[in-house]
């Protein structure tokens, strides 16, 4: 197994040489490594791929390529497709308007998932192109592959769900729950925006239609990402592109025109090569961490914090301590607003959390939580002294409003 040293790793994250950065749920750092490969691509073959014969354009090609392989490793799904977007809200976004939808169909999601994962299911519902949305709406962070089982009905297509939630932090038992869709011949779409970062993955093996992920949870580059597709997919499950035009299409004729196979088909227009190459890099980097390193080291910083915190009177923990987790705790501390309390996190330690409703407003609604919660989420780089001082500072918040 890799070694792994978070002491070793903060060395080639400069910016923590001066804060305590715990907001890795919404954005990860960028290491030196995954910089300076951008900036390498940058200065000796920036060019447009797969159109040009130059050296330049040969060279952005290959690179492309091969940083497309390198993510399909990384996730442990060789045989499928693996085509670049900005992030895992386009990639969920190329399945909803891309399949091929009937009005009796009906998708079933979770309510404690990201809008990222809800709103494109709801607005084919809205729309009209489907018959309705069945949700599962369990509040605890735990989904039972049973209450899945339950929703489904003959008319359901698609299952789409987020492997680890953004706010409990807690891992959903996606290989049971595929189980369950291969029997009941419906497809499965995973959020895996909190799960690529700090889960070994193996797509084939989970058993998974679609993957959508995003590259800047992950140590790499803004606006990157993308969507994996089984090998199984096929028919009018297969989603035709989100947009046409240059670099997507075989041939024109007429007012007609046929697409490229694969997954340039879902590339159309100028691909964000430099980003794709720092995406891969990024994902190089981790392989070198271990992601079984990585998950463990997430895990229990995460334990360590919800013991620490639940020990503080006013503070209340939402993230469960007896289920699977990465790096991610969600709180509030009594008489204080979340936001109030991530500003006073900053102030007081410069430590760095996000607060208010994470994009999961209907699971914030169930919960009663009108301002939210905090969530502070670790993630390689962070250590047990980060999350012993966000304890100590949150208690001494907490102190003040007695």
């Amino acid at each position: 197994m890799p070694s792994f040293d978070p002491d070793t790793i903060r060395c080639d994250f400069p910016i923590l040489e001066r804060l305590i950065y715990l907001d890795n749920a919404a954005t990860s750092l960028s290491p030196r490594q995954v910089i300076e490969a951008q900036v390498t691509a940058e200065y000796n073959y920036r060019a447009n791929v797969g159109r040009g014969i130059h050296r330049l354009s040969r060279m952005a090609t290959h690179q492309y390529q091969e940083a497309r392989e390198t993510l399909k490793k990384f996730l442990g799904g060789e045989h499928g497709t693996l085509s670049f977007t900005k992030n895992t809200t386009e990639s969920a976004n190329i399945v909803a308007q891309g399949i091929h939808w009937k009005k009796t169909d009906r998708i079933v999601t979770v309510l404690q998932d990201h809008h990222s994962n809800l709103l494109p299911w709801y607005r084919l519902k809205n729309d009209g192109l489907i018959e309705d949305i069945d949700a599962v709406t369990t509040v605890s962070g735990i989904l039972d592959p049973a209450e899945i089982e339950t929703c489904i009905t003959r008319n359901t297509r698609l299952v789409a769900l987020g492997h680890a939630s953004n706010v409990f932090g807690t891992i959903a038992p996606v290989k049971e729950i595929a189980d369950i869709c291969k029997d009941k011949e419906v497809l499965l779409h995973i959020d895996g925006a909190q799960t690529a970062p700090h889960l070994p993955l193996e797509l084939e093996k989970i058993g998974c239609d679609y993957f959508s992920f995003s590259g800047h949870k992950m140590l790499g580059p803004m606006g990157t990402g993308g969507l994996w597709i089984s090998p199984d997919v096929s028919g009018d499950d297969v989603p035709v592109p989100l947009c046409a035009g240059g670099g997507m299409v075989q041939s024109v004729r007429g007012t007609t025109f046929a697409t490229v196979d694969g997954p340039g088909r879902y590339e159309a227009g100028t691909p964000n090569v430099i980003g794709a190459i720092g995406l891969a890099e990024a994902a190089q980097y981790l392989t070198r961490l271990g992601m079984k390193n990585v998950a463990d080291h997430s895990a229990a910083l995460a334990r360590r914090m919800i013991e620490g915190l639940a020990e503080i009177p006013g503070v209340r923990v939402y993230t469960p301590a007896d289920a699977p987790l990465i790096g991610t705790v969600s709180f509030t501390v009594d008489g204080v607003h979340p936001h109030e309390v991530a500003y006073l996190l900053d102030e007081a330690a410069g430590i760095m959390v996000r607060s208010g409703e994470h994009c999961c407003q209907p699971l914030m609604h169930a919960l009663c939580l009108n301002g939210g919660t905090v969530r502070a989420s670790a993630y390689c780089y962070n250590t047990e002294d980060d999350v012993d001082l966000l304890i100590a500072t949150t208690e001494e918040i907490a102190g003040m409003v007695k």
